[in-house]
């Protein structure tokens, strides 16, 4: 099973109001685990950046002045989520632009039906909240201080976090390695313990004890099945 966790910064909060995208950051998932493959690029939006978006994520105008278009990115854009389920905080604020920038160079929209919405699973799991991104890395305890500013991809690192713990896979994983360390250090104690006696006990019977369970034995007739297990039988 293949999931995208997706983010994106914008200029705004409008897309058809002229607000474009800027920044996207993916992190890929292969059966709830990150493989290390990323998707992250930084968009010219060709117009300028207000400064109160600039305050939210400190991207200026001056710096995307030679970053690439969006019609230059979305082919290999498209190719690294492919048909791979998206993993979006807030989804609609996300799709919203990105199918705006879509839309525009008359390529297919990117359905909802592909996408799961971390804050709809969160404000299910909690919904007294609060469940902001932040918010949440504070619950499961998700570092998040370098989070100094949004970022989209530094934020869909955190979500992945997020949403393992969502789903209560983290914790699993979590469990697993406990009981595997728990076995180790079961083991590594039972090695310890015949390292410290390398042959075993002497025997607790004694040789009278012994001598009255033979004679015991032997009124049990030739046949008894007990014969074979006599010190005697055992050395003839």
């Amino acid at each position: 099973m293949r999931e995208i966790i997706l983010d994106t910064e914008t200029t705004g909060l409008n897309p058809r109001g002229g607000d474009r995208l800027i920044e996207i950051g993916c992190v890929e998932l292969i059966n709830r685990y990150p493989t290390g493959r990323e998707y992250h690029v930084f968009i010219n939006p060709e117009r300028d950046v207000p400064a109160e978006a600039q305050a939210v994520h400190g991207i200026t105008t001056e710096f995307l002045r030679d970053k690439p278009l969006f019609s230059a990115l979305a082919d290999d854009f498209i190719a690294f989520i492919a048909d791979a389920t998206l993993v979006i905080h807030n989804a609609s604020f996300d799709i919203g632009f990105l199918n705006a920038e879509l839309e525009r160079l008359a390529k297919p929209a990117i359905g909802m039906d592909r996408v799961v919405d971390t804050l709809a699973l969160a404000r299910r799991k909690h919904p007294s909240g609060p469940n902001s991104l932040d918010a949440l890395c504070k619950r499961y305890g998700v570092d998040n201080t370098k989070r100094v500013k949004h970022g989209a991809l530094m934020d869909s690192v955190l979500l992945t976090e997020v949403y393992l713990e969502l789903l209560g896979e983290r914790q699993g994983a979590l469990t697993l390695a406990t009981a595997s360390a728990n076995a180790a250090n079961t083991a590594a104690a039972h090695a310890g313990r015949a390292a410290q006696r390398p042959s075993p006990l002497p025997p607790r019977i004694s040789a009278e004890d012994e001598a009255a369970h033979v004679a015991f034995v032997a009124t049990l007739g030739n046949s008894a099945v007990w014969l074979q297990y006599l010190p005697v039988a055992a050395e003839t």
